[in-house]
């Protein structure tokens, strides 16, 4: 992976995850209250912030790797790659689960058909990036 490559990837890793982190604590604004009294399902309030919190932590490491990427000189291209595709899978995992909560916040406040589109949506994406992800990769460095 090229240096000036690794440095785009970092901004884009991080401001995904500083957006996320918005997201976040707009949800706890807007939803615990709903939380505390009861009004919403506990577990899949849970299991929404959980999903939030594995796509921010995942986009931190991502950015973490990207940024040693873009590190010139200081790591062979074999060391660089191994980084890069680390970085890609955190990244993707990060991606994945930010898409995965607005399906689940719509089913935390009842909105279930527009949820299940939300949802279907997602699987589908799942699906693509199951059959192409591999080939979209950083390539392994020659060895």
């Amino acid at each position: 992976m090229r240096e000036d490559l690794a440095a785009v990837n970092v901004t884009r890793s991080y401001t995904l995850a500083g957006t996320n982190i918005a997201i976040f604590t707009f949800m706890l604004f807007f939803l615990y209250p709903r939380f505390e009294s009861g009004r919403i399902n506990p577990v899949l309030f849970q299991a929404t912030l959980i999903a939030m919190g594995v796509a921010t932590f995942s986009l931190v490491f991502a950015t973490l790797h990207y940024y040693r990427c873009s590190l010139a000189g200081r790591m062979s291209d074999t060391e660089r790659t191994l980084h890069a595709r680390r970085a890609d899978r955190f990244w993707l995992l990060g991606y994945t689960t930010m898409f995965l909560a607005p399906s689940l916040v719509l089913y935390l406040i009842r909105l279930r058909i527009v949820a299940s589109i939300w949802l279907a949506f997602w699987l589908l994406y799942v699906f693509f990036v199951v059959r192409y992800f591999p080939r979209l990769q950083t390539p392994r460095a020659a060895e």
